[in-house]
C-alpha cells in the first residue's frame, strides 16, 4: 500500500491535525467505523463535551486495536459536534489521540444528534494492507 497525503499547493494550510486528501493504492482491508459517541461502557453518558469526546477517541482507538489496526491506518475522520463553539477544545483532545497521523478530516456543526445529552459522534474509516 502506498499511502500519501495530498495538499496542493496555493491553497491554505489545514488548520489542525488532519491532510486535505489521503491517497490509498494498494491491496488491504478497509474497516468502515459507525459513528462513535461519548458513552462509558455502562451505557452512561457523561454531561461535559470534553469526557465525551475522550470516549468517542478512546472508543475508535478500541475498535481499531480490534481489528489489528492504529490510528495511523485512519484515512478519514467526519466529527459531529452540536455546539461548534467545542471545535477548539476537540482539537485539543483529539490531537493525542491522533499521534500525529493526519487523516482526512470533516468536522460538521450538527443542530443535534439522536439524544439530546449527545453533544460529539466520531465516523472513521480506516485501510490496513494486506489479509490480516
Amino acid at each position: 500500500m502506498t499511502n500519501r497525503t495530498i495538499e496542493p499547493q496555493g491553497m491554505y494550510s489545514p488548520a489542525g491535525a488532519y491532510s486535505h486528501a489521503v491517497e490509498i493504492r494498494g491491496a488491504g482491508r478497509t474497516l468502515y467505523i459507525s459513528g462513535q459517541l461519548g458513552v462509558d461502557p455502562d451505557g452512561k453518558t457523561p454531561d461535559t463535551f470534553a469526557a465525551q469526546a475522550m470516549l468517542c477517541w478512546r472508543n475508535v482507538v478500541a475498535i481499531l486495536a480490534a481489528a489489528e489496526m492504529t490510528v495511523h491506518d485512519l484515512v478519514k475522520v467526519t466529527t459531529f459536534l452540536t455546539d461548534i463553539g467545542d471545535a477548539r477544545a476537540l482539537t485539543a483532545i483529539r490531537e493525542p489521540f491522533l499521534e500525529g497521523a493526519r487523516p482526512a478530516s470533516t468536522l460538521v456543526a450538527a443542530a443535534a444528534l439522536v439524544m439530546p445529552e449527545w453533544k460529539i459522534e466520531v465516523e472513521a474509516i480506516a485501510f490496513k494492507t494486506g489479509d490480516g
